[in-house]
């Protein structure tokens, strides 16, 4: 930026408009002589002392016209078109200012002056305000990043006007899919079709895209994304149009685009009756309240207004945080819900049986689960212990204090798994099962679905943290494939599939096609603008190959290259599109009962050969992988050695 408009950018604000009033009175003066010259032909009128009193009055008349229009309280570098509206006014008073002041003084002004005067007034004082504004603008390219925004709506032109005066983009261009708008100005950016992006980004040296549309529907995003790709360029964008209307974002707070962003579907219009039917005006309980699925169940059940929302968590870190923003929430949309947060664990039924009476729960959504296959494969029996125990003593706890509805929330890895979470899993849906074909008040179902994006665990974070510390970014399989949802998405679809259980129903969502999990590595390289390539070994890098490496590094233990979310092959619709139920293979409480307790013996024995057993005796078509089953019979050989020789055993 020039030296000058530095100083004059750094002027405070009463003198920045003081310059102003200056610089506007010289130009009416000036568009006062240019009317009467371009008019009469002639500078004999100068001389005239009722000529100097009319101009007077009417300077006078037009610098307040400019006042009480809010000319003045604009910021010149945040001027839009709508300024030329107050411009206009005034010019229009002005020129009625000259036509009497000439009456009453009898200058004897020619009729045709005052509109000559009007327009002169105008182009002058409008031009010049939007003159500033582009000196005002003139980014530094030594310090700030060009960037092409992608949308020239309202949100881009508001983004264009925050961007300028920031420090760290240079708007350079817009584009967008209107052809109304291409080749228009906006902003004081020209507006190009999305096909001169590629050009645009090596003229202009752009190191940015940043999408400016809030309404723009996932999958045209992903089309965006897309044909954005191979152009090594960074892809951000404004936050969504629900975040910037529930004031959780703004609209200047730009983030990079995520495979969250993309890999999501657009989402289907809840059914309002569903989504308040087991939760609006009654007590709803959230076991694992503070876990990535928990906390969002939190928030979509705190909006439909239920009279009290039980937390009931084991990690106190988690419970202080979603109670923290329930709260804060509550506050924002002005709901009365009471919220109460439980430290304990599911395997207490004393403290989960407290916790519904003491509040006259009338609806559990059970989330609490150990979830992470690697950690559960090598610690079998807290992991059975959490997920099936504890899945045992909900529906217990449910079942003797008469709550109306429990809906248990399940995997697409309890589908013929091939490791122990699953397992576990699959088996916490036979609890249910089982128990809901005994007469009781309480309707349990399960719902079952895949992965959501940004849970904790997820491969979305990892890669992120990977890319941002220069990789190498690790993939277990070059075909591996998992089902992905958003996280909202799957919790609204969970509270209505809850609403229509009628008594041991498994529901799945639907969740769409399968993606390769290497394709979102490479993907996720090139929305930050890098350059993937992929090597054999970790410790491989090939700085003249690309930016970021990949490596393929095996399937860890238990883990499957494709998932699944049915055991049979005749899902039936529900009143939702997405949500299907499924009639699978379960037991009776009498057949299931004691396989439970021959399981709860082994696992208070340690004993992994005899849990595994059980596991397979289960009809749970569990199958597991070669290296796991080789991996537990070493770990049962080294507990008994320990056990021999007196030493405490630790759980596997």
């Amino acid at each position: 930026m020039p030296l000058n408009i530095k100083h004059l950018a750094a002027m405070s604000r009463r003198a920045k408009v003081a310059l102003q009033v200056v610089i506007d009175g010289v130009l009416i003066s000036f568009s006062f002589f240019a009317a009467m010259i371009f008019r009469v032909e002639s500078t004999n009128f100068i001389s005239r002392v009722e000529i100097w009193e009319t101009l007077f009055f009417a300077l006078i008349v037009s610098l307040c016209a400019l006042f009480l229009g809010g000319v003045y309280r604009a910021m010149v570098r945040f001027i839009t078109g709508k300024i030329l509206f107050s411009v206009g006014k005034a010019a229009l008073i002005a020129a009625v200012a000259l036509y009497l002041g000439g009456l009453l003084f009898g200058a004897g002004i020619p009729r045709s002056v005052p509109f000559i005067f009007a327009v002169f007034v105008f182009l002058s004082v409008g031009g010049l305000r939007f003159l500033a504004r582009t000196l005002f603008r003139t980014p530094s390219q030594t310090n700030r990043r060009p960037v092409i925004i992608y949308g020239a709506g309202e949100a881009g032109l508001q983004l264009v006007n925050t961007l300028f005066h920031g420090r760290d983009y240079a708007p350079v261009a817009l584009v967008d899919d209107d052809p109304n708008l291409q080749h228009l100005g906006v902003g004081g950016l020209k507006v190009y079709p999305p096909s001169q992006i590629p050009r645009l980004v090596t003229a202009m040296r752009a190191q940015i895209v940043l999408l400016a549309i809030p309404t723009l529907e996932r999958s045209r995003r992903r089309e965006i994304v897309a044909s954005l790709e191979n152009l090594q360029v960074e892809i951000k964008t404004i936050p969504a149009l629900s975040e910037i209307i529930t004031g959780k974002a703004k609209l200047s707070e730009l983030r990079s685009v995520s495979p969250e962003d993309l890999l999501g579907r657009d989402p289907v219009p809840p059914v309002p009756e569903l989504l308040g039917e087991n939760i609006t005006g009654r007590v709803v309980l959230v076991t694992g309240a503070g876990g990535s699925i928990g906390s969002e169940l939190c928030r979509q059940i705190l909006s439909q207004k239920p009279t009290a929302l039980v937390l009931f968590e084991a990690s106190e870190f988690a419970l202080y945080s979603i109670e923290a923003e329930l709260l804060a929430m509550a506050d924002y949309l002005q709901v009365s819900t009471r919220v109460y947060p439980i430290l304990g664990t599911i395997l207490s039924s004393r403290r989960l049986e407290d916790a519904i009476s003491a509040f006259g729960v009338n609806t559990i959504y059970h989330a609490a689960a150990y979830k992470h296959v690697p950690l559960i494969e090598d610690n079998v029996v807290e992991g059975i212990r959490n997920n099936v125990f504890g899945t045992l003593t909900v529906v217990k706890s449910a079942k003797k204090l008469g709550v109306e509805k429990l809906i248990m929330i399940s995997t697409d890895k309890a589908v013929r798994p091939t490791n122990v979470m699953g397992a576990s899993k699959r088996l916490a849906e036979l609890i249910c099962q089982a128990h809901s074909l005994e007469p009781s008040s309480t309707v349990i179902s399960m719902v079952r679905f895949g992965n959501v994006l940004g849970s904790s665990g997820s491969v979305i974070p990892r890669f992120r943290e990977q890319i941002e510390s220069g990789g190498p970014v690790t993939v277990t399989h070059k075909d591996i494939t998992r089902y992905f949802m958003t996280i909202p998405e799957a919790s609204q679809l969970v509270i209505q599939a809850g609403a229509m259980g009628q008594g041991g129903d498994v529901f799945v969502l639907d969740m769409g096609e399968p993606v390769k999990i290497l394709d979102v590595a490479m993907g996720m390289i090139k929305l930050h603008g890098l350059t993937p390539y992929l090597i054999e070994q970790p410790e491989d890098v090939f700085p003249e190959k690309g930016d970021i490496p990949v490596c393929v590094t095996g399937l860890r233990k238990g883990e499957k290259l494709y998932e699944e979310l049915l055991i049979g092959d005749d899902p039936k619709p529900t009143q939702h599109p997405r949500i299907m139920t499924a009639s699978e293979v379960f037991l009776s409480k009498e057949e299931l009962m004691p396989l439970l307790d021959r399981l709860d013996k082994a696992c208070e024995n340690v004993d992994l050969q005899e849990i595994l057993n059980i596991l397979h005796e289960l009809p749970l078509a569990y199958t597991p992988v070669e290296a796991t089953v080789g991996y537990w019979g070493e770990k049962t050989k080294i507990l008994g050695q320990r056990e021999s020789s007196g030493e405490e055993s630790a759980c596997a």
